[in-house]
């Protein structure tokens, strides 16, 4: 997915700039980025972290980056920040989202004779293109306008100017920016977790399509929200960290009420809860509170020296790293019937290991608890589930296998107990080896999050898309 992190201060902001870009990086997959800006001009870091640390990487790179302020990016695709030399002035950007219609904006540029570097794996740059867009206009303003307007898809994002920071939410407000004031600095941020131990408070949840202005005393509203929303409700579930808030609503009281909803719609009888760690955590002790069942750890995890499972491109290496840091403890899995709540169940392939050595270790059976429904549909608005990998969707693997065909009306599964739902879920669960399995019902987790549902993107378990 992504995050960023933008602040403006009056005095040096490079320690506020690399702990709150940090805070952003169990989002990313790919590259980390800083840029500043002082007296003397803009300078610029990236690195590659798919198999380090943010921190390891950029600590040495510090004393290069000066200024009093400055963006900073956990990207999940291509390399950011960029800088650009414009008639508007030079810049800095990063951008957080998903351009459906890429290629339909690179025809038309080519046709103004504009040209683009490539990625190192032949892709174009997002963020290059969001750049373009913005400098087809006469103003930072009405070009983050342009490329919202012609962007289809989402693209949050933050520039870097001269005189300060531009903070942009996409226009159905699929991805959150929050601003954040101290008595000496502002900031931007996707995530809230940033802000309090660099004692920052939140100041505003930025609406769909907002742009404010940021300096050191504050920031200026450049164009109003749209009343139109879609947040990705995969936030709450999954992505975000368990610190976080968006549109004013706690990630971890979610879980716990996602958790409460599964245990109340449920009659299961075993020993004890448990999580997957570590977002499945906060929705196993709301089903654990919930049935007023013990919560137990049958596994552990380990990671002082491995790197985010998701982030080595390479299934089998990702696949890898996720077993070497769960560690199971015999003691407490032998002889005992255990339940676990997850937050999704995406392709299965980790979740399948997982289950089996809790059956080597002696588990007697195994129950599983998504807290969300089946993945079904691909994301159209964030790199999640994308339609490269949508045939490898626990849930399409199980339709496919049932239909024997692609040629399908997935709407007739996605719908909640229904003949069709129930027996992809009876064949993900017996491929999984699952004693039980039952997911969320969408209803449930649209009341735990709070907002009403045309506030929300449930796009891939419904495949709905209201605007």
């Amino acid at each position: 997915m992504g995050g960023l992190f933008g602040v403006v201060s009056k005095n040096d902001c490079v320690n506020d700039l690399f702990y709150g870009t940090d805070y952003h990086s169990h989002l990313g997959t790919k590259r980390g980025g800083l840029a500043t800006k002082n007296s003397k001009g803009f300078s610029r870091s990236i690195h590659n972290i798919e198999n380090n640390y943010f921190r390891s990487k950029f600590e040495s790179d510090l004393p290069k980056l000066r200024g009093n302020q400055g963006i900073g990016v956990i990207s999940d695709y291509d390399a950011q920040p960029l800088i650009f030399g414009s008639h508007l002035g030079r810049f800095g950007i990063v951008t957080v989202g998903k351009i459906n219609n890429i290629d339909e904006l690179v025809k038309k540029a080519f046709r103004k004779k504009i040209h683009f570097y490539e990625t190192s794996g032949g892709d174009l740059s997002p963020t290059e293109i969001a750049a373009t867009l913005i400098c087809d206009e006469d103003s930072f303003e009405e070009g983050i306008q342009n490329a919202q307007d012609k962007i289809k898809g989402s693209c949050s994002m933050l520039l870097l100017t001269e005189k300060g920071i531009y903070a942009a939410r996409d226009k159905l407000g699929r991805t959150p920016i929050i601003i954040g004031k101290r008595h000496d600095s502002c900031a931007a941020t996707s995530e809230t977790c940033a802000f309090p131990n660099l004692g920052f408070e939140v100041d505003r949840y930025l609406g769909p399509g907002e742009i404010v202005f940021m300096t050191a005393d504050g920031y200026e509203q450049k164009k109003k929200p749209e009343e139109k929303m879609q947040i990705c409700a995969f936030l709450w579930v999954y992505y975000g960290y368990p610190a976080s808030s968006y549109e004013g609503i706690n990630v971890e009281a979610v879980r716990y009420r996602c958790g409460s909803a599964l245990g109340k719609n449920d009659d299961v009888e075993v020993d004890f809860v448990s999580g997957i760690p570590d977002s499945g955590t906060g929705h196993a002790l709301g089903y654990a509170n919930e049935k007023k069942m013990p919560y137990i750890r049958p596994f552990v995890k380990y990671t002082p020296t491995w790197p985010r499972s998701f982030m080595p491109q390479e299934q089998s290496i990702r696949d890898l790293v996720a077993k070497m840091k769960l560690i199971p403890i015999k003691k407490l899995i032998e002889g005992n019937r255990i339940l676990f709540c997850e937050d999704s169940i995406v392709r299965g392939t980790q979740l399948q290991d997982n289950i089996q050595v809790l059956y080597d270790f002696g588990a007697v059976e195994v129950h599983m608890r998504p807290a969300c429904p089946t993945l079904i549909y691909p994301c159209e608005f964030l790199n999640f589930s994308t339609s490269r990998s949508t045939l490898n969707l626990a849930g399409r693997k199980a339709i496919k296998e049932l239909e024997g065909t692609e040629d399908i009306k997935l709407h007739e599964y996605a719908a909640s107990n229904s003949e069709k739902n129930m027996a992809m879920v009876d064949q993900i669960r017996k491929r999984l080896r699952l004693t039980s399995l039952k997911y969320q019902q969408l209803e449930h987790l649209v009341t735990a999050i709070g907002l009403p549902k045309e506030k929300l993107c449930t796009h891939c378990w419904d495949g709905s898309s209201y605007f």
